[in-house]
């Protein structure tokens, strides 16, 4: 691993624990893989955010593989379906997603157009296991904004086909605005802003950076 991103993970991480959450480094996804694996057990019922990161990773293969009761909203055949999944989210023992953007300073930044993600990360499952490539580390919360507005949006718009401003701008309309300013498409997708940073309930929170670049 180049030693200037080794560097930038491991200041990450210390941050990430300061804020009492886990955090690991690995140098790549078959080591992500492994290090998921080890925070679950057998028998566990999972759930999980929309998200490519777990995907590109590998970390979904091994979860739809293994003895898990994986709840996965790809097998609902109605919206009805896939609201009762989230509720049921609540109640898992783990709960994999991404981060929008990790800060030194050891926070969590999230944003969600359905917001089911950032309501899991904030309360209900009792376990919350983040898979966060190391493209998403930035140095405070004003890049962390900055980010969305020009990375994850425009590809998340785009990967979900929805009719916002960024899908074909490829950058937030807000973008010279604060945290909130944006499109007012019917499809936004950055509706609810979620910051985590230090926790009371020490390491429900896990993150594993990874040493490639993941997700959006």
């Amino acid at each position: 691993m180049d030693e200037k991103i080794l560097s930038l993970m491991e200041k990450a991480r210390d941050a990430l624990v300061k804020n009492n959450m886990a955090a690991f480094i690995a140098n790549d996804s078959i080591e992500a893989v492994e290090i998921a694996r080890s925070l679950v057990h057998e028998g566990d019922t999972i759930s999980f955010g929309g998200t490519q990161t777990v995907v590109q990773s590998g970390v979904m293969d091994m979860l739809k593989k293994g003895n898990y009761n994986l709840l996965d909203r790809s097998k609902c055949e109605s919206r009805e379906e896939v609201e009762e999944l989230y509720r049921k989210s609540f109640f898992a023992d783990c709960y994999f997603c991404s981060s929008n953007a990790v800060t030194l300073n050891g926070e969590l930044y999230n944003v969600d157009g359905n917001s089911n993600r950032v309501a899991a990360i904030c309360y209900g499952p009792k376990s919350v296991v983040m898979i966060v490539g190391y493209n998403k580390i930035v140095k405070n919360l004003d890049e962390a904004v900055e980010r969305v507005k020009r990375v994850a949006a425009p590809l998340n718009s785009k990967r979900l086909n929805c009719k916002t401003y960024c899908l074909n701008a490829e950058e937030c309309l807000g973008i010279d605005g604060g945290m909130t300013s944006g499109c007012q498409s019917d499809e936004r997708i950055c509706c609810n802003y979620l910051v985590s940073a230090r926790q009371r309930q020490k390491e429900r929170i896990k993150v594993i950076l990874v040493g490639e670049s993941l997700g959006y």
